[in-house]
C-alpha cells in the first residue's frame, strides 16, 4: 500500500543506483522505499539535485516542500500522464457559462456549510452548548441559494466561517481565546493549526487532482491566478471541517498539543517540531481511515473520497451529470 512519506530533519536526498537515500546532518543514512511512497513531504531544509527529481518522477511521486515554519512553499509534479485536452477545454468553458460556474460554486459552499453544521451538532450533542452558533448559521444557509454572483457567495461563506470559528472557544477544552481568523501570518495557536492543517489538505487535494484529467489551475469558486492551484482550494473547502477542524479539536481536547508546543516571533506564531509530528500523524491516520459509501456500497478511505470528488466534477463538465458535493452522512 502506498503512503505519504514525511522528512522533518535537515539533510540531503540522493539517488544511488535504483535506491533513494536521505542522509541527515549527523551522517545517518536511510533508504526510502519508493514503491510504497505516494507523496514526499520535505518539512526540513534539504538538499537535492535534478537526478533526484528525475528519479521520483519515474515513480509518479509528487514532492511537497514546506518552509522553516512549517508552511507550504510549493510542489514538484512529474510530467502529467493523464492529460486530456477535452477535459481542460470543458473546464475552461466554465468561464463562458456563468450559470454552470455558479452551480458548482453554490454546491461547494452548501456542502462545506453542511459539514460545518455536522461538526457543531456533533459537539452540541456532547454537552457543548452550541445552539446559538447553529441557529445563526441556519439563518445564513438559505442565502447561498439566493446568490447569483461568486463574489457574493464567498462573502456568505466567510460569514458562516466567522460564526463557526467563534464556536471553537466552546468546542475546545483548552483556554484559547480565539477571536478571529488571521492567515498571514497566523498570530496564535488556533490560527497556526488552521493554517498548517489547510496547507496539508491543499497538498492532499492537489495530489488527488493530479491522478485525474482535471487541471488544478482552473477553478470555479476561487479566482484562478498566478502561482497557485486554485481548483485544490475549491475542493478543499468541502473537506476542511472533516480533515482539518476535527483533527484540531481532537489533538487539543486530548491534550496531545498545547500552548507550550508553539513559539511566537513578533506577531508570528508557529509550531514546534513535536506538534507538527503529532498533527501529521493524526492527519495521515484520518486519510487512511475507511467508511462505507452510502451510494456505492463500498469502503473508501477519506483520501479516496477526495478523488471521487474530482471524478464527480469531470462527469459534470463532460457528461452534464448533476454535481452533488460530499456531505458527512454519519
Amino acid at each position: 500500500m502506498q503512503r505519504d512519506f514525511f522528512i522533518f530533519s535537515n539533510g540531503r536526498l540522493s539517488r544511488k543506483d535504483n535506491t533513494l537515500f536521505f542522509e541527515n546532518e549527523e551522517g545517518e543514512k536511510k533508504a526510502i522505499p519508493l514503491e510504497t511512497v505516494r507523496n514526499l513531504y520535505l518539512m526540513g531544509e534539504n538538499d537535492f539535485n535534478t537526478q533526484f527529481l528525475n528519479y521520483i518522477a519515474q515513480y509518479d511521486i509528487l514532492l511537497h516542500v514546506f518552509n522553516y515554519y512549517g508552511y507550504y512553499s510549493g510542489t514538484f509534479t512529474p510530467r502529467e500522464s493523464l492529460l486530456s485536452g477535452h477535459v481542460i477545454i470543458k473546464q475552461a468553458k466554465i468561464f463562458t457559462a456563468p450559470s454552470k460556474q455558479i452551480i458548482l460554486a453554490k454546491e461547494t459552499i452548501c456542502a462545506a456549510a453542511a459539514n460545518i453544521m455536522k461538526n457543531l451538532k456533533y459537539y452540541n450533542n456532547r454537552e457543548k452548548e452550541l445552539s446559538e452558533f447553529i441557529i445563526e448559521i441556519e439563518k445564513l444557509q438559505p442565502k447561498i441559494a439566493e446568490t447569483t454572483e461568486v463574489d457574493e457567495l464567498m462573502g456568505i461563506e466567510g460569514n458562516i466561517r466567522n460564526v463557526y470559528y467563534k464556536a471553537f472557544n466552546v468546542i475546545i477544552n483548552q483556554e484559547i481565546n480565539f477571536e478571529k481568523r488571521v492567515k498571514r501570518p497566523p498570530d496564535n495557536m488556533i490560527n497556526t493549526l488552521i493554517s498548517y492543517g489547510n496547507s496539508m489538505l491543499y497538498t492532499t487535494v492537489l495530489s488527488e487532482i493530479y491522478k485525474t484529467q482535471l487541471n488544478p489551475t482552473i477553478s470555479f469558486l476561487h479566482k484562478p491566478g498566478y502561482r497557485r492551484f486554485s481548483l485544490a482550494l475549491d475542493i478543499a473547502e468541502i473537506f476542511k471541517p472533516i480533515l482539518v477542524d476535527r483533527i484540531i479539536f481532537r489533538v487539543l481536547n486530548k491534550n496531545m498539543i498545547d500552548e507550550a508546543d508553539f513559539e511566537k516571533d513578533l506577531n508570528f506564531c508557529y509550531m514546534k517540531e513535536k506538534a507538527k509530528k503529532v498533527f501529521i500523524k493524526e492527519y495521515d491516520t484520518q486519510l487512511q481511515q475507511t467508511i462505507k459509501h452510502k451510494k456505492l456500497d463500498r469502503n473508501f478511505s477519506y483520501r479516496y473520497l477526495i478523488r471521487l470528488e474530482c471524478y464527480k466534477l469531470i462527469k459534470f463538465l463532460v457528461e452534464n451529470k448533476p454535481y452533488e458535493a460530499f456531505r458527512i452522512w454519519w
